[in-house]
């Protein structure tokens, strides 16, 4: 195996020699050359994994550049989990494919390749030579063709029976004393009691030919599939029964009054019409489990009303841009991302955020795409449209990660790979048993043949996983909870320790004034008005908290003069002629301010996680201000709702060790981790990583993006920034700790009904195929008919289905 690679950090032919040496110590390492003009590491190796080469540059001081770009193609014509494993195989053989992964329930396929060595038509063409379609884009998974596709299906099976029936009727129908007409009675006539049937047969052949022209062009290329099963014991049966009415028509066999000729073709009929009944089924509740992305497209509004040319015109939404200005009136849905620029409402964002409680909006707030105005009129400078909107932002998220596998997905897509070729085998093992030593006849032996192959097609195996995924990525998007992949998915409901930054998570973010302790007879009013007075105009978000307290009281602030701050211990100022002094404990003793009982206060202060301040004027203590960050209205009763469920809960801040077991003290937390400087998150999270737990963080910051990038799983608050949501892997969009929890919940319910799935998909071909071997026959039990084979194998995979369809009942416990 021969790969390059793009080296970042190369400066001189040392540098190229450096890469060289430390990739060639791997195991398995045969030759390593970089070429300096290019930037390019070519490796020739063998069981080496793209990981091992990035870190042994990473350690060399260098860096690997991600050259490699991903692509999603809808893939038409797979029918089961070994035509995902085809498509798969095919992909990953064309040069330059890094990764290939195939999702049988969304039929997309996300490729990561070279675009220097491979191109999407060069896939494309893999694909289609494995016997499938291609298509780049979206294209396939519009509402539309799925809705045709239902239609299809309901429509072939509706053909199908209609000449499957009557079919059924004549072939079944003299056996259990059913009336027949002389003419096409086996007693009678039985040429054509059997060519009436071949005539009924073949408009149900050419309706569901599609199992043929699939499952043989599979078949030849050595990647038999479930249509190859059908093909092929569907064919055997016709086949048996042509070669039948042949010799019949040809008085090669003759038939006694009461005997039937073994034709098989209603088991040839039955068994396509009742597999594309199944199909149908399948079909419809493919179409329940996206339900989730329905719902967000049906969202987005149609129109806008936007400023153009001094004139409000109403314009189709794509043509809104950056930059327009969008009128809103009592009612209308907010077309894209915004700013207000003049007016106020309040806003319903519950359909996108789960916030019950209509939002006040006012100038300078933001306004979401698809959100719904309800009482006010206002403008609002547009700055996210098309796909950069939120709406369309978490649309993406969403069917990324229902297009996603979960590594649990690897162990069906394993089985199922080797499941067909072995089940062809074991189909004609099974016949040529019965016929040789069993000493039956032959028509019973293709029974049993026929009867394998239809049973035991692995639709409920390649089913089993990513429609529970659909669903509980589409029920955690309903939950405010967006999922981004079946990766991490599964490895929430691992977690062990939880671990929450401090600021913004657990706490508001923003101080407020909580306390304020009057000396010397001084008024409480009178101390905030000096304390706000002279923090006028302050940066300090301390001094904000005092400030907005005062203007939240509508009291009057005072002009401050002679301001001096005092690094380490506060300010001093000048007040209507009144000398302040604002600050620590230093600040004031350095003053000779005596404290009184003052600092027995302070310290209590600080024990419950506030700042406080002391204020003094003209030399005497006139008081103390408190400031705090508040604590989260439900960080209480999530992280006591985490340790129901057995969790450890952890904190992270670069507060003070005081302050931070003060916030912990009051919310629960089992372990604190204060002190800790930005850059040291991601470490602290590590060091968990190395006690053997399995670790999630949950922040809301620029300097946690590292954090959530290291934990097992990186939980974004969705009110955060950008970039800790790009760095998390699930987002919670009501910015409410209670969805820590119930993403939790939810994955373990996912997981839960995946392996019940899984479970069940292997249970039905483990019990089913030697019962359709003849097991139970050679004991005196019953011989399974082809037909209810047939019927069986269908409503596997729509049992499955229905299972995974029952997490849209999933509600977050109490």
């Amino acid at each position: 195996m021969k790969e390059t690679y793009s080296i970042e950090g190369m400066t001189c032919a040392s540098c190229a020699q450096t890469v060289e040496k430390a990739v060639q110590k791997i195991e398995g390492v045969q030759e390593a050359t970089v070429n300096l003009a290019t930037e390019k590491l070519s490796v020739t190796a063998e069981d080496v994994s793209e990981e091992q080469i990035a870190q042994a540059v990473t350690d060399a001081g260098y860096q690997v550049a991600d050259s490699t770009v991903e692509q999603t193609f809808s893939i038409e014509g797979m029918t089961c989990a070994s035509c995902v494993q085809t498509v798969e195989k095919a992909t990953k053989k064309v040069a330059g494919v890094k990764e290939a992964s195939v999702n049988l329930a969304t039929e997309k396929m996300v490729v990561r390749f070279n675009p220097e060595e491979a191109t999407t038509a060069t896939i494309a063409n893999a694909v289609a030579d494995a016997g499938y379609k291609a298509i780049i884009g979206e294209e396939s998974a519009k509402v539309d063709k799925k809705a045709a596709h239902i239609q299809e299906m309901w429509s072939r099976f509706l053909w199908s029976a209609i000449f499957a029936v009557p079919l059924l009727y004549i072939a079944m129908g003299p056996m259990v004393g059913l009336p027949l007409p002389n003419f096409i009675h086996p007693d009678h006539n039985v040429t054509a009691f059997a060519v009436l049937q071949l005539i009924l047969t073949l408009p149900i052949v050419y309706i569901g030919r599609s199992f043929y022209t699939v499952g043989f062009k599979a078949l030849i290329k050595g990647h038999p599939n479930m249509d190859s099963l059908i093909a092929i014991g569907t064919s055997a049966a016709i086949l048996q029964g042509i070669v039948m009415t042949t010799l019949l028509a040809m008085g090669k066999i003759v038939v006694h009054h009461g005997n039937h000729p073994d034709l098989y073709f209603e088991s040839a009929g039955v068994i396509l019409a009742l597999i594309t009944l199944g199909k149908y089924f399948e079909a419809v509740s493919k179409g329940k489990t996206s339900d989730a992305i329905k719902k967000l497209m049906g969202l987005a509004p149609k129109t806008a009303r936007v400023i153009r040319q001094d004139k409000e015109v109403e314009l189709p939404i794509e043509q809104v841009q950056t930059g327009d200005i969008v009128v809103v009136r009592p009612g209308d849905k907010i077309p894209v991302d915004g700013r207000i620029l003049s007016g106020n409402s309040t806003v319903d964002e519950s359909m996108l955020t789960g916030e019950s409680i209509p939002v006040e909006k006012r100038e300078g707030d933001n306004v979401i795409g698809a959100s719904i105005n309800k009482n006010g009129s206002f403008r609002f400078k547009a700055t996210k449209v098309g796909k950069d909107t939120t709406l369309s932002q978490i649309i993406r998220l969403v069917e990324d990660a229902q297009g996603s596998k979960a590594p649990i997905a690897k162990l069906a897509d394993k089985v199922s790979g080797i499941f067909v070729p072995v089940v062809i085998i074991l189909a004609i093992l099974s016949g040529l048993a019965w016929f040789f030593f069993g000493q039956e006849s032959w028509i019973f032996a293709l029974s049993i043949t026929i009867s394998v192959l239809v049973i035991a097609c692995p639709c409920a195996l390649g089913l089993a996983t990513p429609t529970a995924i659909m669903v509980g990525t589409g029920k955690g998007a309903e939950n405010g909870v967006l999922i981004k992949s079946g990766d991490a998915l599964e490895a929430t409901q691992k977690i062990q320790t939880i671990v929450f930054d401090k600021t913004g998570t657990i706490t508001e973010g923003k101080p407020i004034v909580t306390d304020i302790i009057t000396y010397n007879h001084s008024a409480e009013e009178e101390v905030l008005v000096l304390a706000a007075s002279a923090e006028t105009g302050s940066e300090h978000p301390l001094g904000e908290a005092i400030v907005e307290s005062a203007q939240t009281r509508g009291l009057s602030l005072k002009t401050p003069s002679d301001f001096q701050a005092i690094p380490g211990h506060g300010i001093a100022v000048k007040v209507e002629n009144q000398s302040l002094l604002l600050g620590n404990q230093k600040l004031m003793k350095e003053n000779n301010i005596d404290l009184l009982d003052a600092l027995i206060r302070a310290d209590q202060l600080a024990n419950d996680g506030k700042t406080p301040m002391f204020v003094a004027a003209e030399g005497q203590l006139i008081g103390i201000v408190a400031v705090a960050d508040t604590i989260k209205e439900n960080s209480v009763a999530a992280i006591d709702k985490l340790h129901r469920m057995g969790l450890q809960v952890a904190m992270i801040t670069g507060d003070n060790k005081r302050t931070a077991e003060a916030i912990a003290k009051q919310v629960g937390i089992d372990r604190v981790f204060s002190e800790v400087l930005p850059e040291d998150k991601a470490k602290e999270v590590k060091n968990l990583q190395n006690e053997g737990l399995h670790v999630a963080m949950v922040g809301d910051g620029i300097n946690d993006a590292p954090a959530l990038a290291q934990a097992d799983v990186g939980i974004a608050i969705g009110s955060g920034t950008d970039v800790a949501i790009e760095s998390a892997d699930i987002v919670l969009m009501r910015s409410d700790l209670m969805d820590v929890p119930t993403a939790i919940e939810l994955s373990r319910a996912t997981i839960k009904n995946i392996k019940e799935n899984l479970f069940w998909a292997f249970a039905y071909n483990v019990l089913g195929i030697p019962v359709a071997m003849g097991i139970l026959h050679l004991f005196g039990g019953p011989l399974l008919n082809p037909m209810i084979a047939g019927a069986a194998m269908s409503f596997s995979s729509v049992s499955v289905l229905l299972n995974a369809l029952r997490l849209k009942g999933f509600k977050p416990k109490k």
